[in-house]
């Protein structure tokens, strides 16, 4: 087993950020292991699930921050690796900015790459790089056809990132609670990086149950995907720390044209200190992370660093045409 997040020890081998968001300006403090466990922003519930959650008791006063979670993985995981999670929830909101990514010690130096994302009261999930210049989404093939620009650069289009967005409503909110949650799965190889997502009732018989190999030839096309052609992973892409984050309002939460598209009011004075439980569904429940190798490979370099330089997220949609490499990938 290259490594498995579960059960009781879920938490024991990630940091917690404990600082007040300075990454991407969003209205929440980070807490700390500690605080977190204490006010059960960050525990393992009877069913044995981690949740990871938002502050939903306390009444936040006027200029204060509401508490929320950031961990990140002490481990990073080099090219050649595959990480899958399976959850039953993932936070939604208004106001709220949910995310499930990696990066490398050293941003943008050495990449980021978003799984799992969204905010307020969008209904499907997005999908993103983010890289230093030179970097583009060429010659892909995968299930979705919402695609924006094909420019990863944190230099092009505001750090906007090549974004590709899961058509389906089951991949984000309370479509994918109501859907008994899902399964994603990334895929961090040479030839390139992709990304599928299974709702509850799609997940792969290969992917059920506590599988020892997974052979991505198998799991059909991905909903994203980003071919080494247009993007040479090993020059763009170094050894990835896996992230769950909520931060609320902030840089794409909070921009005031975002927020009205699907939310009503202003995002901090009607929502972050507002009623607290505004934020009843503003958290993960997570069943498992794990992470898979090609056999024979080492691909974890422990370090407990991660740190990450303000990047911020935002998505415009347009259609490509859109694949992907197999690797057997062992536990």
């Amino acid at each position: 087993m290259v490594k498995e997040y579960a059960g009781s020890t879920f938490f024991d081998d990630w940091n917690f950020y404990n600082h007040y968001d300075n990454l991407t300006n969003g209205d929440v403090i980070f807490v700390s292991s500690s605080q977190a466990s204490s006010s059960k922003l960050a525990y393992v519930n009877s069913a044995g699930n981690a949740i990871i959650k938002v502050d939903n008791t306390t009444q936040v006063a006027y200029s204060d921050k509401r508490n929320s979670v950031r961990i990140s993985t002490q481990d990073r995981y080099t090219v050649g690796s595959l990480w899958i999670t399976e959850m039953l929830h993932v936070p939604f909101g208004c106001s709220v900015w949910p995310a499930w990514w990696s990066q490398a010690a050293s941003w943008p130096t050495g990449g980021e790459i978003d799984t799992f994302e969204g905010v307020n009261q969008v209904t499907m999930n997005q999908m993103a790089l983010h890289t230093q210049p030179g970097c583009t989404q060429s010659g892909a093939k995968q299930t979705s056809t919402l695609v924006n620009s094909t420019d990863c650069s944190i230099d092009a289009n505001n750090n906007l990132g090549c974004v590709v967005t899961n058509p389906t409503t089951a991949s984000y909110g309370a479509a994918f609670a109501a859907a008994g949650g899902g399964m994603f799965v990334t895929e961090f190889a040479e030839t390139g990086i992709s990304i599928w997502f299974f709702s509850r009732s799609q997940i792969p018989t290969q992917l059920q149950g506590n599988a020892s190999a997974v052979n991505t030839s198998t799991l059909g096309t991905p909903v994203a995907n980003w071919p080494a052609t247009g993007c040479p992973i090993d020059q763009f892409f170094e050894p990835q720390s896996l992230i769950f984050d909520i931060t609320l309002c902030g840089d794409f939460a909070g921009n005031a044209n975002i927020f009205a598209e699907t939310c009503t009011g202003l995002c901090y004075d009607n929502w972050v200190i507002g009623s607290p439980s505004n934020y009843d569904n503003a958290y993960f429940e997570v069943q498992y992370v794990r992470v898979y190798g090609e056999q024979g490979d080492n691909t974890v370099v422990h370090s407990s660093a991660s740190t990450r330089t303000l990047s911020s997220h935002l998505s415009i949609l347009c259609v490509l045409t859109i694949v992907v490499s197999a690797w057997l990938f062992v536990l």
